[in-house]
């Protein structure tokens, strides 16, 4: 339970604002758009993602430590924000 708590926060917490959500948002402004359809597209795309991101981080660990995987998405999330701040 644990995991799936730090999976949804983390998880939501990236989506929220994004360039995919912003999207989402432009698609489902168009009137002449069921955003029901907007919805179920949206949500089929990031299921999607996430079994990709979920079927290789299970095979990257037969070849990498995960720790090593951790320390690595650590630096990355942290260069990104980084990036994020001083990006004009």
């Amino acid at each position: 339970m644990r995991t799936f708590l730090t999976v949804l926060v983390t998880v939501f917490l990236a989506e929220i604002g994004d360039k995919t959500q912003l999207a989402t948002m432009l698609y489902a402004a168009d009137e002449r758009v069921d955003p029901l359809v907007v919805f179920a597209g949206a949500a089929i795309a990031l299921v999607v993602a996430a079994a990709i991101g979920v079927l290789v981080g299970a095979q990257l660990t037969r070849v990498v430590a995960p720790a090593t995987l951790k320390t690595i998405a650590g630096v990355g999330f942290i260069a990104i924000g980084i990036w994020t701040l001083v990006a004009r």
